[in-house]
């Protein structure tokens, strides 16, 4: 808002006075632009003293211009091309979304800029002390640290600090090359320590030789690798001849297309934000993850957080176990465990559900006040069939940080390998890096989710950036149902950063099959009924819990054929 302040030559000085009327000898005026788009100019007579705005709020046109938010969610438009000095530095987790002019970032009433587009989950947890430019005003800086309340359908650019040189020539020095003395012949015994190194961290031969502590000729090993990754290289460029590799990307770009329009909806948005506040962060011991609320005060998550916890159906006597949920605000709320009994699943599925106490308490330390929090709803009758292609969404809590959204797209099983082989592609000429990569996933058996895989059928895959911490998080379609539990992810570690191939999700209605069925065994009656009165409604779940529960033939089994995630 721009002021332009002209006044008359009868202005005198405002002060104080008690007897005589307070507009003697204070009428002036000044004009105003109300918006940078509007060149008009409005009079405004001041005949008292206060303040600039006080009088501007007065007048007619202030109530016609001035805009508000209608209800307690403010939308962000950020351009995806950056501001000052963000050119050398990365701002979005997956480069795909610069194809598009504006990306829209939800938040809430309360919350700050940092603190929306840390749950956005597009951009990365890095971006440093970056300050927002006003697209039509560029002069107009908005700070991290400010409320998104009055930013409601504006335009902005992320601007970053510069860096300074000294950043700079620090790590050119560090990047010079080094000299290497002649080196003795390597052995299989040095060989094999040496390779392993490199599959355990994804790091180089030269660093692999230092870890390990011999002293061995580099370019042998190098020779050593060529002709073991000889067929994967062929393999790889098999599979994307002449530019097919990247008509692939235009592909993945097509589809992150359809994945942001499918999501793009208000209405669609606020669903899943509201669904997400049923999901929460678990701790058990040193390890974190996630999970969501079942029905009532029954929480579901993976079953190998808690690996080491448990003995038969009950957690170890001094197990330590917080859950943890976020207002709208992004307070946390602690919640306790209610008893030690546990439904564990490790064997034919990898689930557990416990229950939790109904209310959580929140410590503000500055006003030494506990608020407290209910159980939100739970998500079980909204459990839904497992699709094997389309747009998918998942919530939950990586790396045990703030909650984000991340979405994403269904690899089909006969896309699977392919998915892969595209994700490795960049690293082709890298023999080094492709040899432990592939030879890491093999070790955790990835071969499992390919076509005629032991589990290739049973679950449902994706990319995701959500690795460590996700395990049990809802995995949502885009009508807003929940069809699976965010399980696990083949990764590997490359300059110090996890990345990950592939990740998978278990289908729903395949533990709450199982589920129903360890209830019934264990001769649960009065939360069997507690469930029947939950599902209600959902023709998935009641056909499948009157299959278990009345089951036509006496003799029926449930058929649930091992599962194993090694």
């Amino acid at each position: 808002m721009a002021e332009k302040h002209q006044t008359s030559s009868s202005q005198a000085r405002v002060k104080e006075e008690s007897h005589f009327d307070r507009t003697v000898g204070h009428l002036h005026h000044f004009t105003v632009t109300f918006s940078s788009s509007d060149s008009k100019e409005y009079a405004i007579d001041c005949d008292q003293p206060r303040t600039v705005l006080e009088v501007i709020k007065s007048t007619e046109q202030y109530g016609k211009k001035m805009k508000s938010c209608p209800d307690e969610n403010v939308v962000i438009q950020l351009d995806t091309i950056g501001g000052k000095y963000t050119k050398q530095k990365k701002r979005f987790v997956n480069n795909v979304v610069k194809e598009f002019k504006y990306l829209c970032v939800y938040g809430e009433k309360g919350m700050t800029v940092k603190e929306a587009l840390k749950r956005d989950g597009r951009f990365v947890d890095d971006l440093g002390n970056f300050t927002l430019t006003d697209n039509k005003n560029p002069k107009c800086i908005t700070e991290q640290i400010q409320k998104v309340d009055n930013l409601d359908n504006k335009k902005f650019k992320i601007c970053l600090p510069r860096k300074r040189a000294a950043n700079d020539s620090s790590r050119s020095s560090n990047n010079s090359p080094q000299m290497c003395d002649p080196t003795p012949a390597v052995d299989e015994a040095q060989q094999r320590k040496i390779r392993a190194a490199m599959q355990k961290r994804g790091i180089s031969v030269r660093a692999a030789i230092e870890k390990s502590g011999n002293s061995v000729d580099i370019e042998e090993i190098y020779e050593i690798l060529r002709r073991q990754s000889l067929d994967l290289k062929t393999l790889l460029e098999s599979r994307f001849p002449g530019d097919s590799y990247q008509k692939a990307v235009n592909l993945r770009k097509e589809n992150f297309g359809k994945i942001q329009q499918s999501f793009s909806e208000v209405h669609r948005v606020r669903k899943l934000l509201k669904l997400g506040q049923s999901v929460c962060k678990v701790v058990v011991g040193d390890v974190q993850g996630t999970g969501f609320v079942l029905f009532d005060d029954f929480i579901l998550t993976n079953a190998h957080i808690f690996k080491g916890f448990v003995e038969g159906q009950t957690l170890k006597e001094g197990t330590d176990v917080s859950f943890f949920f976020e207002d709208p605000e992004s307070k946390q709320y602690h919640f306790k465990l209610a008893h030690p009994d546990i439904c564990y699943s490790e064997g034919d599925l990898d689930y557990a559900i416990f229950k939790i106490m109904p209310v959580g308490e929140n410590y503000n330390h500055t006003t030494r006040k506990i608020t407290q929090m209910k159980v939100p709803p739970g998500l079980l009758k909204i459990f839904g069939p497992m699709p094997w292609n389309g747009e998918a969404c998942i919530i939950g809590h990586p790396a045990g940080g703030v909650k984000k959204m991340d979405l994403t797209f269904i690899i089909e099983k006969e896309k699977r390998e392919h998915a892969v082989l595209d994700h490795l592609h960049p690293y082709k000429e890298s023999i080094v890096t492709i040899h432990s990569i592939c030879h890491l996933l093999k070790d955790q058996g990835i071969e499992n989710i390919m076509m005629g895989g032991r589990i290739a059928d049973k679950v449902v895959t994706y990319h995701t950036f959500m690795y460590h911490g996700s395990s049990g998080s809802p995995v949502f379609n885009a009508r807003g149902r929940v069809f699976g539990l965010h399980t696990a992810g083949y990764a590997y570690q490359f300059q110090n950063s996890d990345n990950s191939v592939i990740e998978f999700a278990q289908p729903l209605l395949t533990i709450f099959k199982h589920f129903v069925s360890t209830l019934k065994g264990s001769g649960k009656e009065k939360l069997l009924e507690r469930v029947k009165k939950v599902v209600k409604g959902n023709p998935d779940l009641e056909k499948i819990f009157k299959s278990v529960v009345e089951p036509a033939d006496p003799e029926e089994l449930l058929d649930i054929e091992p599962m194993d995630f090694n």
